[in-house]
């Protein structure tokens, strides 16, 4: 069974948190004289002179109607990343712990658990299909296993992972099992948001860069129950997301309507210019996806990488990724991008 203080490391379970000048008093209002800002406000119109709210409590209260979670349940990071990072520091000792990543799959695992001296334990995913290999998943868990990363919609292969696949290793698995769902909004199928009431062991991360379109304001989110989110909050800074990326993801909240209509707009273009590709002479095969890009498999990746950026068409050549081979990583941009990407690819030669 799940115990988050029989992973939690023990120097995090002991550890008292910095407790900041906006920690101890939470009201908008007064002469605020405890934090050692510059009252006389910053060169900007708009001054910046105060720290930001540390737990971001009006962004996760209006994030939370958007999700379906009371705010305990929700962390914002600087980008998801940092939401990665945490669960490394918490979770896993250095040099003793291990964590099993999936690849072909999302790089910063693995940069995360080398920053943080924490073994991987690598478990490829099928040939073609990209689906868990859960019977060498639940093979490979060891007394100091502590998190499973599994990318769902994956990245880079675009797919969706099979739920009976993720339940299996959630239920034989006594760690923490992470989805990082950084492109939910693009695929057919629901979030996992849901499955947090019955798996204590979930940690779902998402974020505001893919269809919400802010990846310059570096906002991520995990999603996870009350006494995982109270070990991440330990362990961030006082003030990891600013004033400024604040104010404009609560702007942005208000305006689901727009990204709804976008995310139509890239799933009508990604299905389209799949078709387009498809039908190219070098083109081996478009996989399928739930994302905003496509995995496409080439005769000469290399060849055909460095054409498109001859003329300032970038795309990111994956094919000496593992299962990759041949691949491209192609993002669905406008109605004009993907239209001028076609014709440059039909003159390649």
């Amino acid at each position: 069974m799940f115990d988050i203080n029989k992973i939690t490391r023990e120097n995090i379970r002991n550890l008292k948190p910095y407790s900041s000048a906006r920690d101890e008093y939470k009201g908008k209002e007064g002469l605020f004289l405890d934090a050692n800002e510059n009252s006389f406000g910053s060169p900007l119109d708009t001054n910046y002179n105060r720290y930001p709210d540390p737990l971001q409590l009006d962004v996760k209260e209006k994030l939370g109607k958007v999700k379906g979670l009371p705010v305990q349940n929700i962390f914002l990071g600087n980008g998801s990343d940092e939401a990665i990072d945490i669960l490394f520091r918490a979770f896993c000792g250095p040099g003793i712990d291990n964590v099993i990543i999936c690849p072909p799959t999302y790089g910063m695992y693995e940069v995360s658990a080398n920053i943080n001296d924490v073994r991987i334990q690598k478990v490829p995913l099928t040939a073609e299909e990209f689906q868990l290999d859960t019977e060498n998943i639940l093979k490979s868990i060891n007394d100091n296993t502590k998190l499973i990363f599994v990318c769902c919609p994956n990245n880079p292969t675009g797919n969706g992972v099979k739920w009976n696949s993720i339940k299996t290793i959630l239920e034989n698995f006594n760690g923490i099992v992470v989805i990082d769902e950084a492109y939910i909004n693009f695929a057919g199928y629901r979030s996992l948001i849901p499955e947090l009431l019955n798996y204590p062991n979930l940690v779902i991360l998402q974020t505001l860069s893919k269809a919400w379109g802010l990846a310059g304001l570096r906002v991520g989110m995990a999603f996870a129950s009350e006494d995982i989110i109270a070990v991440f909050n330990k362990i961030k800074p006082p003030y990891n997301i600013n004033s400024a990326s604040q104010k404009l993801v609560l702007e942005a909240l208000q305006n689901t309507v727009k990204v709804n209509e976008q995310i139509k707009t890239i799933v009508e273009e990604r299905k389209k210019i799949s078709f387009e590709l498809s039908g190219l002479w070098f083109v081996v095969k478009v996989y399928p996806s739930e994302a905003n890009f496509l995995l496409v498999k080439t005769t000469n990746p290399t060849s055909i990488y460095n054409y498109l950026t001859s003329k300032q068409i970038i795309v990111r050549n994956r094919s000496k990724v593992e299962l990759c081979e041949g691949c491209l990583r192609i993002t669905v941009g406008t109605k004009e991008e993907n239209k001028l990407l076609i014709e440059t690819l039909k003159q390649y030669t």
